[in-house]
């Protein structure tokens, strides 16, 4: 493995404007060729969290999908963010997704469908809900991408042993892009490093700013953590860019001397 290069996007999404969150998300992005691997954006980055926005849902086939790959190819960097997609056979409640995106430079691009919806705002009842989690590999590491809410359900998001990967962990570096509202930033800031010390991994959580067209504040507080759980990047409540390097040495010293995965309980997820 080599050294990451990390950059979180804490933007103030456009509230039902995909055309301005691309050209926004874009500006933003610009700086980062030559200086990051890795990009994330927020959750729902070309609407905000909405589930009105489930009438405008783009298909595969849809602007985001291609904006993505050329972004990609012009940073010359992954970049991780989620949008509403229509996809598969059954009703409307059946086939839209909150669908994260993994775009590569080189015009691959992996997905995962939220799998946790967040009843709280009824998004269950919009939305259909994935049903596999996914690893990508990028960079020599192994990256699990999960979507906001997820960050609630730890065993969703458990770092197996000799399950994925023979003889080590499925990932190492675990990713939530979030719309989180600041009404319940003590739970994103107590959580992120909770999944970091017991999956033994990176953790980096990017979240919004700004205050949405539901009138939900946002505070940001984006960040990037080790696997003890130590920040290696905090972001405030403002718009901004930030990069960080994701140590692959320290990681795997770590692992080694506190092997934790040799006494975790086995299990199957449904």
């Amino acid at each position: 493995m080599q050294d990451l290069r990390i950059s979180l996007v804490q933007g103030a999404t456009r509230w039902h404007d995909p055309a301005g969150n691309r050209d926004y998300y874009a500006g933003l992005m610009a700086p980062l060729r030559g200086v990051t691997d890795l990009v994330l954006l927020p959750e729902t980055f070309t609407s905000g969290f909405s589930n009105e926005a489930i009438h405008d849902a783009e298909t595969m086939e849809g602007p985001t999908v291609d904006w993505l790959r050329a972004q990609a190819r012009a940073l010359d960097a992954a970049i991780s963010g989620s949008v509403q997609v229509r996809d598969g056979d059954g009703p409307l409640s059946n086939q839209v997704f909150n669908r994260l995106f993994f775009a590569t430079p080189d015009g691959r691009i992996a997905h995962y469908d939220k799998r946790h919806l967040f009843r709280y705002a009824r998004e269950h009842e919009r939305y259909a809900a994935g049903r596999d989690r996914i690893t990508v590999e990028w960079k020599s590491w192994r990256i699990c991408p999960l979507v906001c809410y997820d960050l609630r359900f730890p065993v969703y998001s458990r770092n197996r042993f000799n399950v994925e990967r023979p003889q080590g962990l499925d990932y190492d570096l675990l990713l939530y892009v979030a719309n989180w509202p600041a009404a319940r930033a003590q739970a994103w800031k107590t959580l992120l490093p909770a999944r970091a010390i017991e999956n033994l991994c990176y953790v980096a959580g990017l979240n919004r700013v700004g205050v949405d067209g539901n009138q939900l504040p946002y505070s940001g507080d984006s960040a990037v953590l080790d696997f003890l759980g130590t920040p290696l990047l905090a972001m405030s409540d403002a718009e901004g860019v930030a990069t960080t390097t994701l140590d692959a040495q320290a990681l795997m010293d770590h692992r080694q001397r506190f092997p934790a995965m040799l006494d975790a309980d086995p299990y199957q997820l449904a």
